[in-house]
């Protein structure tokens, strides 16, 4: 069955998102078509508003309001400039603020080393990592790239940076999640549990 181009487009439109698929993307446009118009209206400024009103912090390169030089977070008083957590994207920013247990500054790298995809370095900000260690001030680097080949080896990348700048690199802890058995755990959740032990206090 051919599809009205309006429709057609949509699909392939919804199908460039990640996790979706053809028959995702064909159930929401026919959703969208079947909705109320004010949802369609709404999803329409929704999308328009996010390029729009949204931008990268000069200094730690996580979303901010448009016409923001600064982040919340880069701006606050209350945070500590000596510790720069790096993680991948935005969104690990918003996991670990939900967790409260984080009371440095972030650097988003905006991705992950991936030679077969052609990310490299410059194509990161690694560089404005670096220059920001250089300034001085800063005592901890703690790397949170995802536990990936991809997010190793942008750890040992950054760790072979930083390291001679004379600051501290550490990286997550890693092993076995709370609640969860052994029996069910992998062999590389197992090592890495056994190697990052630590005495009971």
């Amino acid at each position: 069955m051919l599809l009205p181009e309006s429709i057609q487009s949509l699909v392939t439109a919804l199908e460039r998102l990640p996790g979706i698929g053809p028959k995702s993307a064909s159930r929401l446009a026919f959703y969208l078509l079947r909705a109320p118009e004010d949802v369609a209206q709404d999803l329409s400024t929704a999308l328009a508003n996010l390029k729009a009103n949204t931008a990268f912090c000069s200094e730690c390169f996580n979303i901010t309001d448009a016409g923001r030089e600064r982040c919340e977070v880069c701006e606050s008083q209350k945070r500590d400039s000596s510790l720069i957590c790096v993680v991948e994207e935005s969104l690990d920013v918003l996991a670990l603020e939900r967790t409260g247990g984080f009371h440095g500054k972030y650097h988003v790298l905006q991705g992950v080393l991936s030679p077969i995809e052609g990310v490299g370095p410059d194509d990161l900000k690694i560089k404005q990592l670096a220059e920001r260690v250089a300034r001085g001030g800063v005592g901890e680097v703690i790397i949170a790239t995802n536990p990936s080949m991809e997010g190793d080896a942008t750890a040992l990348y950054l760790r072979g940076q930083l390291e001679p700048m004379g600051v501290k690199v550490t990286r997550l802890a890693r092993g076995l999640p709370v609640g969860g058995d052994l029996e069910y755990a992998d062999q590389n959740t197992l090592l890495r549990a056994l190697s990052g032990r630590q005495e009971m206090n």
